[in-house]
């Protein structure tokens, strides 16, 4: 008997794939990555590679990464 079940609130690498394609545009997303780091920022996302990277402009910070190393995302609420 095999189950599908991830530990706390870990996304399927599948899913995260997904949401990383529709956010391509987004302002502003926050990555919790497997390894604990939570980073926030810009979005550039290589869908043919499934790597990315994400630049915190206030912070002068960008981190490589690959949708793998993902266990959640969250979308930054628009500023106004």
């Amino acid at each position: 008997m095999t189950t599908s079940a991830k530990k706390g609130r870990e996304l399927l690498p599948e899913k995260i794939y997904d949401v990383l394609l529709n956010l391509r545009t987004a302002a502003k997303v926050t990555l919790h990555f497997k390894d604990g780091r939570v980073i926030a920022g810009a979005l550039i996302f290589n869908p043919f590679k499934g790597t990315g990277r994400l630049i915190n402009i206030d912070q002068e910070q960008s981190v490589d990464f690959n949708v793998d190393d993902i266990r959640d995302i969250k979308v930054a609420a628009p500023e106004n």
